[in-house]
């Protein structure tokens, strides 16, 4: 015996639903008996640009960000030896002004 649906034509288990993917807007078809997958449409691509001119602009401002992060670049290396040469002036100031002797050690305190 076959048990029908509320049209009475078409079974249960030929019975099949559309949900939306919550993650990617895709339509799912799943089978109601198997709880498998019976087709997949993947959701429309959404457009970034508007138009070709949009996107152009958009590649050569990026292409200007790219170059002005390598001139920082340049600039940073070119001053790194500075930096180095006053991080090494301010730890060596450290040192002299630190108090002489021996560290003590743990054990030593006992």
């Amino acid at each position: 015996m076959r048990a029908y649906n509320a049209v009475g034509m078409a079974s249960i288990n030929d019975k099949t639903f559309e949900v939306a993917c919550p993650d990617c807007g895709a339509m799912l078809k799943i089978d109601a008996a198997t709880g498998g997958v019976v087709s997949h449409t993947p959701a429309p691509r959404k457009r970034t640009f508007e138009d070709l001119e949009t996107a152009a602009r958009a590649m050569r401002e990026q292409d200007e960000r790219k170059e002005s992060i390598f001139r920082q670049s340049i600039d940073a290396e070119r001053n790194k030896a500075d930096l180095l040469e006053k991080k090494f002036a301010e730890a060596l100031k450290k040192a002299k002004d630190a108090p002489e002797g021996k560290p003590l050690r743990e054990f030593d305190l006992d």
